[in-house]
């Protein structure tokens, strides 16, 4: 369907994107301390950048919770960022060494270990 709308022929290799972000759900599991921390820098600099915009405080006080959400929103969605560009260079590293099926099967174990490993992490911190 997207190439009788498009001009030119658009080929995706479907199965290094499932790997990609197989990798990427690994590594935002894995290390979600570092993409919260992504996510409130990200949060911080959006709040900062758009306080520039308000050339009035009364203007700028009256929006605020608005903004403030939906800059942790737009913050969350760009967190991703960063964890979608190093799960694709694990994928294509493990493809390039071992294969494209090795890639994913490596890719849903890494996915599985480390959504147990953030589980239980949880636990642990609500427990003591």
């Amino acid at each position: 369907m997207l190439n009788e709308i498009l001009p030119f022929r658009l080929v995706l290799n479907t199965t290094a994107i499932a790997g990609a972000t197989l990798w990427s759900l690994a590594l935002y599991l894995g290390f979600f301390p570092v993409s919260e921390w992504i996510m409130e820098q990200l949060s911080r600099w959006f709040n900062f950048a758009e306080r520039s915009l308000y050339t009035s405080a009364e203007e700028f006080e009256k929006t605020r919770p608005a903004r403030e959400a939906q800059n942790s929103f737009y913050a969350s969605v760009f967190s991703i960022v960063p964890f979608l560009a190093i799960g694709t260079g694990c994928y294509y590293l493990l493809e390039i060494s071992l294969g494209a099926s090795w890639a994913i099967g490596f890719g849903i174990m890494a996915s599985v270990c480390c959504g147990i490993y953030e589980l239980g992490r949880r636990d642990a911190r609500e427990r003591g």
